[in-house]
């Protein structure tokens, strides 16, 4: 089904990387995996994820065989009104994780293992196949690493060994002893198998169900272009598709091969043990329990409103990534140690094993570390957008305002990551109260949510009744004769409000924008219009990508409105939080000589 049908040719498939993983696929989808073909993401099947995302074609061919995906659809593969697309996303039924960024699908497929194992407490397998090129990824050794420390036992990775990466070899080329190794030194069981012979692969799977306490790892000997003459083993044919002149010659070549040509080929169904996904809103229990003028730092709040989150809805889990004592998600540890996940210092395997969590909506899945540290697991954040994923990601430190630990800690691109994320909502709280609701709506909202949390402890601003949406923005001191906005986030909101009591005689009205994304841009333009279109803008980040691009972006269109920003430029400096905020002009007093400046002009 791969290769081509007759008289039709797809360009730029990638057929000689389906033709190695063949006959493991076979065995897996009509053999090994139990799962109902008609209902996909039935909650009951075994998962299969595809890491090598660029055999996609063997993957719609599995399900065409299945009879889940028509035959006919597999000559659009490609095509812009097919969902059959390059490689395989979550527009299809059966694929629960976007892949083609080498090296994430394992990630994902631990964490979708260890919901089945522990969550789910449910009899459903998770297979992943990777390429040999993609191991030179690090991210899948932390994905390894985890699996193995958490004894998934429920979990099989196949390594399609087919000696050719994309350019060149992979660096091991068919080095089997030394896969074998390094598998059993991260603590899986291990087999190397001849991924051609059917009867081989079909006895490895049934012994990988045997064993407990362990991940098995399935090391396949394969070859790539397996079965094509003149093409199979042979450098060069990656992502080219056959040469017209030959695709006859080639399919008579297979066509002779197949020993049963029309038996039709049934799964096994799976156990029904599994509890449809639970899909109603999460609400917090009761109201915040702040009053105006406590002084609690969001970050701290955060874990409040996490283990609140908790007791609502058993499907909320945590993860972190060795910090939950600073980002306090070891709150909500103490209180359902069953529901925390420990991922120890790897933020791109947390950021893959919460998607993995959170696939067929098994769990309301949060995932906390410094936000600097998630800059690393880019590339699995971006690939979660494109798996439609709901996980919701928090950072904490963000900022100079963290203080004496320096600029290895601060997060000042993280705004401008997010925001650059297409179905990301930033929340960026500024007190514990509207803390508390960002993570409530937040559990509540689909896509990638992030929430910036701060270290200092910044006093509450809103009463516990207030009530709080995504896109709208809180106008926290006006009067009538107001003549400057000013828009902060998180500290510098405390400083914008300092700001305006010193400024006693010259009134500023302050806004708190709540979601940096979606901005809610007609508060904005209402309050600049009201203030002789000056707005100022106060951020904790650089000044790329921040609030200060966000609002220019609102405001663009709007005639005779300016924006001055304040922002913190270039690398940043240990020292203490006060004296970072000041050195970096974004205290309280600077703003108010930003204002005494527009007043000036």
């Amino acid at each position: 089904g791969c290769l081509s049908t007759r008289g039709h040719r797809v360009n730029r498939v990638h057929p000689t990387s389906c033709c190695s993983a063949a006959e493991l696929m076979s065995v897996l989808f009509f053999h090994t995996m139990r799962y109902k073909a008609d209902d996909p993401r039935n909650q009951c099947n075994d998962r299969f994820v595809l890491s090598k995302g660029h055999a996609a074609p063997v993957l719609y061919a599995a399900w065409a065989e299945a009879g889940f995906v028509k035959e006919a659809d597999l000559l659009n593969l490609r095509k812009i009104d097919c969902d059959l697309e390059g490689h395989p996303t979550p527009k299809l039924e059966f694929v629960d994780v976007a892949t083609g960024s080498l090296g994430q699908g394992l990630g994902a497929a631990c964490g979708m293992a260890y919901t089945g194992k522990h969550f789910d407490k449910s009899s459903y397998r998770v297979y992943c196949m990777l390429g040999d090129g993609e191991c030179s990824e690090g991210s899948v050794w932390e994905a390894m690493a985890f699996a193995s420390y958490y004894q998934l036992d429920n979990l099989v990775a196949i390594l399609d060994i087919n000696r050719l990466g994309q350019s060149e070899a992979a660096p091991l080329r068919h080095d089997m002893e030394t896969y074998r190794k390094r598998c059993e030194a991260f603590g899986w069981n291990t087999y190397v198998v001849d991924g051609h012979d059917v009867e081989e692969l079909c006895k490895a799977f049934w012994q990988a169900q045997q064993v407990k306490g362990k991940p098995t790892c399935i090391v396949a000997k394969t070859f790539k272009g397996k079965g094509l003459k003149n093409i199979e083993d042979l450098d060069n044919w990656h992502g080219k598709p056959i040469p017209k002149d030959r695709v006859d010659d080639l399919l008579n070549d297979l066509q002779a091969q197949i020993q049963v040509p029309n038996k039709t080929l049934c799964p096994e169904l799976p156990s029904d043990d599994t509890a449809p996904a639970d899909l109603s809103p999460i609400s917090l229990p009761s109201p915040p329990a702040y009053k105006k003028g406590d002084k609690m730092a969001t970050r701290r709040a955060y874990g409040t409103a996490l283990v609140k989150l908790g007791q609502a809805s058993q499907r909320v889990v945590a993860l972190d990534g060795d910090t939950k004592n600073s980002t306090f998600s070891e709150t909500f540890k103490k209180a359902f140690p069953d529901r925390y996940i420990e991922c120890f210092i790897a933020e791109q395997n947390m950021v893959g094993v919460a998607i993995g969590c959170a696939t067929r909506d098994r769990t309301v899945a949060f995932a906390s570390t410094f936000a600097a540290f998630l800059s690393r697991a880019y590339d699995q954040i971006r690939m979660g957008a494109i798996s439609q994923t709901n996980v919701n990601l928090v950072g904490s430190h963000c900022g100079v305002s963290i203080g004496e630990d320096g600029p290895s800690q601060m997060a000042l691109e993280d705004l401008a990551m997010f925001r650059a994320i297409p179905t990301c909502t930033v929340f960026y709280p500024s007190d514990a109260v509207s803390t508390e609701r960002a993570v409530e709506l937040s559990a509540n909202t689909k896509g990638i949510c992030f929430i910036r949390t701060s270290r200092p402890d910044t006093a509450v601003i809103y009463s516990p009744d207030e009530k709080f949406e995504v896109g709208v923005a809180k106008v926290v001191r006006q009067s009538d004769s107001d003549q400057v906005t000013v828009i902060g986030a998180g500290v510098t909101l405390h400083e914008a409000l300092a700001a305006a009591d010193m400024l006693a005689r010259k009134n500023i009205r302050v806004i708190d924008p709540f979601t940096i994304k979606p901005l809610d841009a007609s508060t904005i333009l209402a309050s600049a219009r009201a203030t002789g279109g000056q707005i100022i803008t106060v951020e904790d980040h650089y000044k790329e990508g921040g609030l200060g691009e966000a609002v220019l972006s609102a405001v663009g269109a709007e005639p005779g409105i300016v924006v001055t920003r304040l922002a913190v430029s270039g690398v940043p400096r240990s020292g203490k939080p006060q004296e970072l905020l000041d050195l970096f002009g974004i205290s309280a007093k600077h703003i108010a000589n930003a204002v005494r400046q527009t007043f000036a002009n």
